[in-house]
């Protein structure tokens, strides 16, 4: 399959589904049947935990060695912060949570908790998803488009096409929930949406985002900047003109959970998704933000820079040091003038010799043409 340069990007999980399979960090639903997780279909291992105990004090509580201690994927230990399946720490200076490490010793120490934290953790795409409720991949992007299904992320293939996770949790839950929905004609008010080429995955998976930002954090400032993600620049600069607020709330923006892209187009297509675009979500992340930083500027005002103090530059020792405004500048001597002057123990450079005036370059050269013309033969 060749991709076309400039085709517009596609939003259908399950053509995006079937050419691309997910990054690194992706995780497959383990059959219901047993309480063993499946291989990836991608036929790399999972990273499994180092089978001695780990040295704790080695792996320290920062994400990145707290997730490769669970033998967890980036993507999967994000979630499972959000989820609130791992208790987790303030991080240092506005960074990420830490996790601390008696709580990777308590999930380590019973293989029945970390098989019970990569389930909770696991995400499906379209045509997982819909084996796992026993659909079609059609009506399970149908679900989706419609808003009955919610992803938890996505990301961009080779052809720039977005491919949605879903939590597989979440799958079952409403399989569960919705029976009806799963068989026979799809419902008429479902029909209108897909007629009126509604595709609401962006909008609702924005919403879960926010949701789970909300839920592992209580400081106002970061609450208000998980709001302020969601909204355009220029909405943004509207609702917040102070430039020092909006700078805080940009350092302090919850990561997305899809992977930076390398080209622009595609960086394009995220802030697309990223951002609201119907008037009723603008105006709702609008209010939760302005509620928030209300709360946000009565506990803890935006910390200001200090006014410059000009620099202070040493007097002089003493007035008689500075120069005489009326001495003659010294003029240093020529070079041919040095020439017949060396230190002591070295030899003498000779001067050299004085030439005649140069002709012009371009009088040498007509010259040359001249007498090359003489010598030609007849």
């Amino acid at each position: 399959m060749t991709a076309q340069k400039g085709a517009p990007a596609r939003h259908d999980g399950a053509a995006a589904d079937r050419t691309e399979r997910p990054p690194a960090d992706r995780t497959e639903r383990p059959p219901a049947s047993s309480g063993e997780a499946r291989p990836p279909e991608d036929g790399r291992a999972r990273p499994g935990p180092d089978p001695e105990q780990p040295d704790l004090e080695q792996w320290g509580p920062a994400p990145g060695p707290a997730a490769r201690a669970l033998g967890l994927r980036p993507g999967e230990f994000d979630l499972a912060v959000q989820l609130g399946c791992l208790r987790t720490l303030p991080g240092p200076a506005g960074g990420p949570p830490t996790v601390a490490r008696e709580e990777i010793a308590r999930l380590l120490s019973a293989e029945d908790r970390m098989a019970a934290l990569r389930r909770r953790v696991s995400t499906v795409g379209t045509r997982t998803g819909a084996e796992l409720i026993s659909i079609s991949p059609q009506r399970f992007t149908r679900l989706a488009r419609t808003g009955r299904l919610v992803p938890v992320r996505f990301y961009l293939n080779r052809y720039r096409k977005v491919v949605w996770r879903y939590l597989a949790d979440d799958v079952e839950e409403f399989a569960r929930s919705h029976p009806e929905l799963l068989t026979g004609r799809t419902d008429p008010e479902l029909r209108a949406l897909l007629d009126a080429g509604a595709d609401r995955r962006p909008r609702t998976w924005r919403g879960k985002r926010l949701g789970l930002a909300l839920r592992i954090t209580t400081d106002p400032w970061e609450r208000a900047a998980a709001a302020a993600v969601h909204l355009d620049p220029s909405a943004l600069a509207e609702l917040v003109p102070d430039a020092v607020e909006r700078s805080r709330l940009d350092g302090l923006r919850p990561r997305l959970g899809c992977p930076r892209p390398a080209s622009a187009p595609a960086r394009e297509l995220v802030e697309r998704l990223t951002r609201a675009d119907a008037p009723d979500e603008i105006e709702w992340y609008g209010t939760l933000l302005a509620q928030q930083l209300d709360e946000a500027r009565r506990e803890r005002p935006a910390p200001r820079p200090g006014p410059r103090t000009p620099t202070a530059w040493p007097p002089p020792a003493s007035l008689t040091d500075l120069p005489d405004a009326g001495a003659r500048p010294v003029i240093p001597a020529p070079l041919g003038a040095m020439a017949g002057s060396a230190p002591p123990g070295r030899p003498s450079v000779p001067a050299r010799p004085p030439q005649g005036p140069r002709r012009p370059r371009g009088r040498r050269l007509l010259d040359r043409l001249r007498r090359g013309s003489r010598k030609a033969p007849a």
